[in-house]
This record gives C-alpha cells, structure tokens and sequence, in this order.
C-alpha cells in the first residue's frame, strides 16, 4: 500500500474517531442535564412533609406514589446516571487517547510524504529537530 493510500485510510479512521468521540460528548452532555435535573427532584423531595402528596407521570395522567417510592427510585436513577457517566468519562478518555494517537500517526505520514516529494524533486533535505 502507498504512502498516500496509508495517509487516506489513516485520515478515515481518524474522521471515524471523531464521529466516535461526538456521539461520547453527547452522550455526556444528556447525561450531565439528566443529573442536574434528578437532583433538583431529589431536593424538592427533601422538603416535603408526610401530609405532601406526590404524583408520577405515567403517559398523560398523574397517578399518586408513595414518597418513599418516588424518592427510592430518584436515588436509583441518580446512582444509575453517575455510573453511566463514570462509564461515559472512560469511553471519552479511551477515544481521545485514540484520536490522538491516530492524529500523531497522520502527521507522521505526511511528514515522510512531504519528505519524498523533496527527495523526488531534487530539492535539499532540510532537518527538524
């Protein structure tokens, strides 16, 4: 495979990369908002007094829940949100370790293509230290 060709597959697999680490920035973003909002729940329950009732959403109509259920299951989904965001922060780390390790290798390549263009052409090889 030529230089070139290597430089081309390089730079798809590092667009794919990019696309990868997008949709992990994304996915941190819903996650962050999903957090600050089961939060602000979570002290609004605190608040509350035992006379309070309390009403879940399920599809268009307001159902009433026990408050110890409704603050049980913001726990749970606070908790699952900060593990997917745990998982999240380690997707991100991992493809941008990647992205940059791909980016270092393009570089890379181009610099010995830039190199035999000069060689080719006849022009004075000039180092970079």
């Amino acid at each position: 495979m030529s230089l070139e060709a290597r430089v081309q597959a390089a730079s798809t697999e590092f667009q794919k990369i990019q696309t990868e680490l997008s949709g992990a920035v994304e996915a941190r973003q819903r996650l962050d908002a999903q957090l600050s909002e089961n939060e602000m729940v979570k002290k609004e329950f605190n608040q509350l007094t035992p006379n309070n009732t309390v009403y879940k959403m399920v599809g268009p109509v307001l159902v009433k829940q026990e408050q110890n259920e409704a603050k049980s299951n913001v726990d749970k989904r606070l908790d699952f949100i900060r593990s997917e965001i745990k998982r999240i922060e380690g997707q991100l780390k991992e493809v941008g370790e990647k992205s940059e390790k791909k980016k270092l290798e393009i570089v890379e390549m181009q610099a010995q293509m830039q190199q035999q263009k000069q060689v080719a052409s006849g022009a004075p090889i000039i180092g970079v230290d």
